[in-house]
């Protein structure tokens, strides 16, 4: 299929994450960009607001009679239902409908590809790496599975030679894209309700590794059973940080590379597994040919990703902070990150599990993993795509946990609960509606101080 010869893309689920920047993508490229959604949202609104109509009844009706089937592309998202009427009107007169994965398949065909792939760290690691290029004048497009402080934005760029993709584990996206570099930043066991199996997951990892023949292009850290350059932080490495100080609230460190230290380097995101990102961002943007300068300048003014670690009150009194952490893995980091910024102060944890089977697979993990703060307020598991799983519930999580100052809440009791608790640092945490609630949640607090 030739892009070039598209001149209309028509969008099922608009509004999602990754559908979103593929519409802003396509509207760059000057194409007739319009579709439907579900619901209306941030994302919806700022499409619109650019100039691409969407709507959000399922009506056959409100397809533009002029996406004829020769000049439109349909793409669809996993999450609509076959039983959609404007996915069956375009299935019954055979137009080219593709999912998100295999049009960024198409897409990194025809250009030099960055793919950045793991089950944690692919969104920030994306995002800084899409600064970099960007800021360095490359003719880059980024693709990035969440929204960018600077740009206000999931896609950075609107270059037509250079891409930097989220390469995603979730349904083997992954494996339809075509990287000249790539990273891997860990493969620890999700979406097993997909790859039922921890090796499972592993061997598809594996597959996407392969498509990488030469391997000084293919990044990796060093507990991974992969052939690549590695990347540590206060290890040694090819490419590795070192020398870590706080000053100003930043980082400050140095960088080995094959062939130089790059020194005081500065970066603004908090915690160890954000190092992590930077330095295979970093590894990336070097082997590509980026000056270091421009590296140096791009880490320091990197803003982060909208609820990664999203700082909503910043007091002496009072600190509040939002995270997207929805897997054991990424909970511990953003424990580490609070408790070296914030020691000896008191902090509190609300917590909504996101999908039954993720709960399921790793209850015990996630007891451990919030029993590390000194407060928890559980909220009910967030369904997202799946039915309920008999004795799969918070309470379950809870009962689990090691310590007492633990509590299950109801979404419209939690902000009392909140206020209730005499922490001094308060989390929400996970990847489920918990993000729809923050500015109230920053509202309330913000009254009391």
């Amino acid at each position: 299929m030739n892009l070039n010869q598209i001149h209309n893309v028509y969008f099922i689920g608009i509004g999602g994450i990754g559908m979103s920047n593929l519409a802003r993508y396509f509207k760059n490229l000057g194409k007739q960009v319009c579709g439907y959604d579900k619901t209306p949202s941030v994302l919806t609104n700022e499409l619109m607001e650019s100039g691409i109509a969407i709507h959000f009844e399922d009506s056959i009706d409100l397809i533009p009679k002029d996406f004829f089937i020769e000049n439109t592309l349909v793409i669809i998202t996993p999450a609509v239902p076959v039983t959609h009427s404007e996915w069956n009107y375009f299935v019954e007169r055979e137009y080219e409908i593709k999912k998100r994965a295999e049009v960024l398949g198409l897409i990194t065909k025809d250009t030099f590809c960055f793919a950045v792939a793991g089950t944690h760290g692919k969104t920030t690691t994306s995002g800084i790496l899409g600064h970099i290029l960007y800021q360095s004048g490359a003719d880059v497009t980024a693709f990035i599975g969440g929204i960018v402080e600077n740009y206000n934005s999931n896609l950075i760029g609107s270059g037509t030679t250079v891409t930097v993709v989220e390469a995603d584990e979730f349904d083997r996206s992954f494996l339809h894209l075509h990287p000249n570099i790539a990273c891997i930043t860990s493969m620890d066991a999700d979406h097993l309700d997909i790859y039922g199996t921890s090796e499972a997951i592993e061997a598809s990892f594996m597959e996407f590794a392969a498509k990488i023949e030469d391997k000084n292009n293919l990044f990796i850290t060093k507990e991974l059973p992969l052939e690549g350059l590695t990347c540590a932080v206060n290890e040694d490495a090819i490419y590795k940080a070192f020398n870590i100080r706080i000053g100003d609230g930043s980082y400050v460190f140095d960088v080995q590379t094959p062939t130089e230290i790059i020194k005081d380097l500065h970066f603004g995101l908090p915690g160890r597994h954000n190092l992590m990102n930077a330095v295979m961002a970093i590894a990336m943007a070097n082997l590509f040919g980026t000056p270091t300068d421009a590296i140096a300048n791009a880490i320091a003014s990197f803003k982060g990703i909208k609820r990664r670690f999203s700082y909503q009150i910043k007091t002496a009194a009072k600190v509040y902070i939002d995270d997207y952490a929805h897997h054991p893995t990424e909970i511990n980091a953003v424990h580490q990150a609070v408790r070296e910024l914030y020691p000896n102060q008191k902090v509190l944890a609300i917590f909504q599990p996101h999908l039954y089977s993720r709960t399921r697979d790793f209850a015990d993990e996630f007891a451990k993993s919030l029993s590390h703060f000194d407060e928890v307020l559980l909220l009910d598991i967030y369904p997202a795509r799946e039915l309920p799983i008999q004795g799969v519930t918070s309470q379950w999580i809870l009962d689990k946990m090691l310590h007492n100052n633990k509590k299950l809440v109801a979404k419209n009791d939690l902000i009392n609960a909140i206020l209730a608790s005499d922490a001094t640092v308060v989390v929400t945490i996970g990847a489920g509606d918990i993000g729809e609630l923050v500015p109230l949640i920053k509202k309330a607090i913000n009254e009391t101080l």
